[in-house]
């Protein structure tokens, strides 16, 4: 093994690569990701301190008056642990693990991709990266359905930066729709939360009021024209469809306009 060799792979020329396929890249919520990591030797040996798979997006955060975009990273998982790769070796890895429930859906312009990385000690480490769709689950097609009945028509997905909404990511993924025709004229925008918990549903509306009359345009200048309202909807409540739930979202949106 020449010394030329060696420090031509520790800036990743002749080093070991990884590449990853997904059986599928699409999934949900709380789903389950599967797929297989391909591992390349270089030409010389390289001590593999761990193979990990991690998942990411971005979001956005507001900084004196402007917005910068981070990334988070949403889960990562172990692979293997410490190993040595032989030169030319071919290794390959199958995994499945469990994807979290508060996974964001990849609507507009929302992405998540995931990364695989090899920890190799004094050298580049190789990594592979591989862009993974996320639909929604069934129970949050009830909710869209029901909110599309209702006439609103989503107008925008964002990741905004929320820690004290976010549990254990920094981030909040907000679905803000506008209304088309019953509540067109009473409201500016309805903006929607999921929080998954197994097959039930945890809501955050923020019903945002149009300004109507002089206290209407005070209260926009003021600022307190918007209603938070968290709403359960438990597995009984799903099941019975989406004009069930529509009727029960109508309630409670009409009682705060």
């Amino acid at each position: 093994m020449s010394f030329f060799k060696k420090m031509l792979a520790s800036v990743g020329v002749g080093a070991a690569k990884v590449n990853t396929e997904l059986d599928t890249p699409e999934v949900i919520p709380g789903g389950v990701i599967t797929g297989t990591v391909y591992i390349q030797g270089g030409d010389v040996e390289q001590n593999v301190d761990r193979i990990y798979l991690s998942i990411h997006t971005h979001y956005l955060r507001e900084r004196d008056d402007r917005k910068f975009k981070e990334k988070a990273t949403i889960a990562k998982f172990l692979l293997t642990d410490g190993f040595i790769l032989q030169p030319g070796a071919k290794l390959e890895k199958q995994f499945s693990f469990d994807l979290p429930e508060n996974l964001p859906l990849t609507l507009h312009s929302a992405e998540v991709w995931v990364e695989t990385g090899l920890d190799i000690a004094s050298a580049v480490d190789p990594s592979d990266r591989d862009l993974l769709r996320v639909v929604p689950t069934q129970e949050m097609r009830t909710v869209f359905d029901a909110i599309d009945i209702l006439g609103f028509k989503l107008r925008e997905v964002t990741n905004d930066y929320a820690p004290k909404l976010g549990g254990n990511l920094p981030f909040v993924q907000e679905f803000e729709f506008v209304p088309t025709n019953k509540f067109r004229g009473y409201l500016d925008e309805l903006e929607v939360l999921f929080y998954p918990m197994g097959d039930s549903l945890e809501l955050l509306l923020q019903i945002d009021h149009r300004a109507r009359g002089l206290s209407g345009i005070f209260s926009e200048a003021m600022g307190t024209d918007e209603s938070f309202v968290r709403l359960h909807l438990y597995e009984r409540h799903l099941a019975r469809g989406a004009q069930s739930v529509a009727q029960g979202l109508e309630e409670v949106i009409s009682k705060h306009i």
